[in-house]
């Protein structure tokens, strides 16, 4: 058994979880804040026999595509972020997906 952590886009959670179900793996779906864009996205539990491990992967690729995206930056001094200081767009790439797998010692459904 595996755990399965992915980290994604919350643009991409809704069709991602539809479709993880649809496929017979239970999700638990977590809004989480992503620290580089300060952005909402969304971390999905899965609990996953070893012999479907990389079925749930492929949905998972399958749903979450990478993306350009523009964002402001802002000039900081220091590290802190001033406002007299004139923010600036910049192009990032958002989407995908992070996916952890761990190794699971028991699984149990009380």
């Amino acid at each position: 058994m595996k755990l399965l952590i992915a980290i994604v886009q919350d643009e991409d959670s809704s069709k991602l979880v539809s479709k993880m179900m649809q496929q017979g793996f239970g999700v638990t779906k977590l809004a989480t804040t992503g620290g580089f864009l300060k952005a909402g996205n969304t971390t999905l539990l899965l609990g996953v026999d070893d012999s479907r491990v990389e079925e749930a992967i492929e949905v998972v690729e399958s749903v979450c595509k990478s993306r350009k995206q523009i964002s402001t930056a802002t000039t900081t001094v220091g590290g802190i972020s001033h406002g007299e200081f004139p923010t600036y767009p910049i192009e990032v790439t958002v989407g995908g997906a992070t996916v952890f797998v761990l190794t699971v010692d028991q699984f149990l459904k009380v």
